[in-house]
C-alpha cells in the first residue's frame, strides 16, 4: 500500500462524538511515550500529521485521520502517564476502553510497546483486557535501534515468554524503527489485507 492521502478529520472527547462511518478503522495505542507519533507519522510519510513531542501525554483525545478517502487511521492517547491527577487519568481510561469497545468499525489496534526496555506491567495488562474484551490486536514493538539489536530481541523475548504464560497463541507482531523506517512495509501490507477481507464481506 502507498499512502497517498492523509487528513486530519477531527478530535473527539468520547466515541459517540467519533465521525459516523462505516469505513475500515485501526486504531493505535501505547504507554506514554513510546513512539506512537512518530509511527504514525513515518506510516503517513508525513513528518507533522501526528503532534510529536519530547513530554509525554501530549495526545489527550480519540484523534481521526481520513488515510486514501477509504480508511481511519486513529490516533488515542497513551496510558500510564503518570504527570497528571488520578481523576484524569481515569477519565482518559474510561474514554479510551468505551471506543475500544463500541466503535463498531474498528477493524484492529496497534499495541506498541517499547522494545527497548523489559516487560511492563501496564503493557500486559492492557494486552490482557483486550484479549478478554475480544478486540482484535496487533504488537508493534519501537524504538528498535540496530546498534541495540541484542538488548532489545532479550526484551521481546522476554515479553512473549510472560504473555505464553497464559496466552496459548500471541496475536501477530510487527518490528519497527521510526529511525529508519524498520516495518513500514509489513505494518501497511497487513491493512491493506484487513481492508481488502472488509470491502469483499460489503
Amino acid at each position: 500500500m502507498i499512502i497517498k492521502y492523509a487528513n486530519f478529520i477531527c478530535s473527539s472527547p468520547t466515541v459517540n462524538l467519533c465521525p459516523e462511518t462505516d469505513q475500515p478503522e485501526y486504531a493505535f495505542i501505547g504507554r506514554s511515550n513510546v513512539g506512537k507519533s512518530s509511527l504514525i507519522n513515518y506510516l503517513c510519510g508525513h513528518k507533522k500529521l501526528a503532534k510529536v513531542s519530547g513530554t509525554p501525554g501530549k495526545t489527550q483525545l480519540i484523534n481521526h485521520f481520513f488515510i486514501n478517502n477509504e480508511w481511519y487511521l486513529v490516533d488515542l492517547p497513551g496510558y500510564g502517564y503518570a504527570k497528571v491527577s488520578k481523576t484524569q487519568r481515569a477519565k482518559w481510561e474510561k474514554m479510551i476502553r468505551h471506543y475500544l469497545v463500541k466503535r463498531e468499525n474498528l477493524q484492529c489496534v496497534f499495541l506498541l510497546i517499547d522494545g527497548r526496555i523489559p516487560p511492563q506491567k501496564i503493557d500486559l495488562e492492557f494486552a490482557d483486557w483486550m484479549g478478554e474484551m475480544q478486540i482484535p490486536f496487533v504488537f508493534v514493538f519501537t524504538k528498535l535501534d540496530k546498534r541495540q539489536k541484542k538488548k532489545w530481541k532479550v526484551n521481546i523475548a522476554e515479553f512473549e515468554k510472560t504473555m505464553l504464560k497464559h496466552w496459548e497463541e500471541l496475536p501477530q507482531q510487527f518490528m519497527s524503527s521510526a529511525s529508519d523506517e524498520t516495518g513500514k512495509e509489513e505494518i501497511l501490507q497487513f491493512i491493506d489485507d484487513v481492508n481488502e477481507q472488509y470491502f469483499a464481506q460489503k
